[in-house]
């Protein structure tokens, strides 16, 4: 009860601020405490900025790093440089907005293929090469990434190994008129962001984190997890299927998803409802297929229909 009480706050804290996007927000919330990675693909003004911003001010002591991603951006100004100190005459290391709890990669896909090859390794290690010396990243460090999905003039499209580091792909959409309406009348006198205080601690995060392990992942839904991933490997139309890091990032995220639901297991059903956002994003279908309206998400679905769940 204690750790769903932190999950609460937690979820609340950024429904409050972010409207109509309840689902996604628990969703993204448990990418975030199960050690992963999202890309928001959406419209332009739909509240992506705004949510990894909400997030970042809800954890009380969280460090917050923005980084506007444009084609002149360099390895270096994501990761850090050596600068001389003249009156030593030794180089002191100057960390990037890596180094942080919470980092927002701001339209991704604007900067080249090489500046956003920089985010691999931290990515998927926690950790980041630089000049030959390796760098610890402490802390929650949650990348949410941002790309419009109706841009392509200027922009580099994520190569497939940058895709699978990440946990979660999804958009959050528009809302309701109803809904439209509440944000304008919340907006009349200043943003509501500006008021918001911190609902949880620092160190209550990276205990949700810890109590992520402790809910069980029955050995039938475990090979469940393999099936639907695996399945992907065995379709013509797909020439590059989920990986073994799907399979793991769909049990972490569905056992932190039942953390939020008040659960100490995982059930199917939240298997089911995660693995579209997980396991789509990382599959390259043919030109063909692709070229005859056939999407990753509609293969994952196909799938789920075709795999029976463990009862």
């Amino acid at each position: 009860m204690k750790h769903l009480d932190i999950a609460q706050r937690l979820e609340q804290s950024v429904i409050s601020i972010i409207k109509g996007h309840e689902k996604n927000i628990r969703n993204i919330l448990a990418c975030m405490i199960s050690g992963g990675h999202v890309l928001l693909e959406d419209n332009p003004g739909t509240g992506k900025t705004t949510l990894a911003k909400t997030i970042a001010k809800t954890i009380d002591g969280a460090h917050f790093s923005r980084i506007q991603f444009t084609p002149d951006l360099l390895p270096s100004d994501i990761l850090g440089v050596s600068i001389l100190n003249q009156k030593t005459s030794e180089f002191n290391f100057h960390p990037g907005p890596i180094f942080t709890d919470i980092l927002l990669a701001d339209e991704i896909n604007r900067a080249s293929p090489r500046t956003q090859s920089a985010l691999l390794e931290s990515m998927a290690e926690r950790q980041a090469t630089i000049e030959g010396k390796c760098h610890h990243i402490d802390g929650i460090f949650f990348v949410i990434a941002t790309q419009n999905s109706v841009e392509f003039r200027g922009t580099y499209p994520l190569p497939e190994a940058q895709m699978d580091r990440f946990t979660m792909q999804c958009s959050l959409g528009y809302i309701s008129p109803e809904e439209e309406s509440a944000i304008l009348a919340t907006q009349n006198g200043g943003h509501p962001l500006d008021d918001l205080k911190p609902s949880v601690t620092f160190d209550e995060v990276l205990a949700l984190t810890a109590a992520v392990a402790d809910i069980r992942v029955s050995d039938e839904l475990r090979d469940y997890i393999v099936a639907l991933t695996s399945a992907t490997r065995n379709i013509e139309d797909v020439q590059l299927p989920a990986s073994p890091r799907a399979s793991l990032a769909l049990m972490k995220v569905s056992q932190a998803l039942s953390l939020f639901e008040g659960l100490d297991y995982v059930t199917p059903e939240t298997i089911q409802q995660l693995a579209p956002d997980i396991i789509a994003h990382r599959l390259v279908v043919s030109p063909e297929a692709k070229f005859n309206g056939l999407t990753g998400r509609a293969i994952v679905e196909n799938i789920l229909e075709q795999t029976p769940a463990p009862v």
